[in-house]
């Protein structure tokens, strides 16, 4: 496992660097990415091999309670840091909390910007959520020869703009195919197939913690219906409680406290008195 010393100038050991990352390319090699919030999400990744985790940059303390392995990249939100010095401030606070790399939709300026500190940036193509306005609803892009060339080119800006990575979600596979063999970028795919360096799902569908799950995910898990399971019995044990003190069974003599008769007897009398 490679040794580093991190953005917080910590002594550290990693599953995976930008370098490691960059050697993946044409080696036929993936590393795997799932999301992680909280401390247990993280060593929960740890523990089962998965290199990579991405998290909101606010989380970034709690993720590396859980794991100081794994290669941490941390989303900078985009009502969290609007104005180029709070885009910084947040990112830097990230690097130097634990993370590994940056994430960030917005465009090639603020990629540059970042780029410049030598900051790890890991900008977001293809399907990006918040922006799904642009594409008319939930769906694939890439589908069509324009919109294909139009993704291609955002690549190539992306990459100029001093990115080492790119998240890739919901791109037509065979067009993701054909940019990665092109492009100098890292690819993580998201539901963009399997011609990518890095593959990603979100850790609660990996875990089936949905009733749905989308098209592009599929579930080693139950943790639904775990829950269900959890929320039943919960159920259960509240109508007992309710049954008990209904019919004056709870609570009983064993779970009250007692005072010897020699005791009460005196702090009766004072009452009376």
């Amino acid at each position: 496992m490679p040794r580093i010393f991190d953005f917080g100038g910590r002594d550290v050991e990693r599953s995976q660097t930008v370098a490691g990352l960059r050697a993946l390319r044409g080696s036929g090699r993936h590393a795997a990415q799932v999301t992680a919030e909280t401390a247990d999400e993280a060593a929960a990744a740890e523990a089962a091999g998965v290199e990579m985790v991405v998290c909101r940059a606010t989380n970034v303390p709690r993720v590396r309670e859980g794991s100081k392995k794994v290669f941490v990249t941390a989303a900078l939100g985009f009502a969290d840091a609007v104005t180029a010095d709070e885009i910084l401030r947040s990112a830097f606070m990230a690097i130097t909390g634990g993370a590994d790399a940056v994430i960030t939709g917005r465009g090639t300026d603020t990629v540059a910007m970042l780029a410049a500190e030598q900051i790890p940036v890991m900008g977001h193509l293809g399907f990006v959520p918040r922006k799904s306005t642009w594409v008319g609803g939930v769906r694939a892009v890439g589908k069509t020869a324009t919109e294909a060339l139009a993704i291609w080119d955002r690549f190539r800006r992306l990459e100029d703009a001093g990115a080492f990575a790119v998240e890739c979600e919901l791109i037509a596979a065979p067009v993701m195919a054909a940019i990665n063999r092109r492009t100098g970028l890292v690819t993580v795919s998201l539901g963009s197939g399997a011609d990518a360096d890095v593959i990603f799902l979100f850790t609660s569908d990996i875990c089936g913690e949905a009733e749905r799950l989308p098209r592009h995910a599929r579930a080693w898990g139950d943790l639904a219906g775990l829950n269900r399971a959890v929320r039943a019995e919960r159920v259960r044990a509240l109508k007992g409680f309710r049954s008990a003190v209904a019919d004056g069974g709870f609570p009983a003599a064993v779970e009250t406290a007692a005072i010897p008769d020699e005791e009460l007897e005196p702090f009766l009398k004072a009452l009376d008195g």
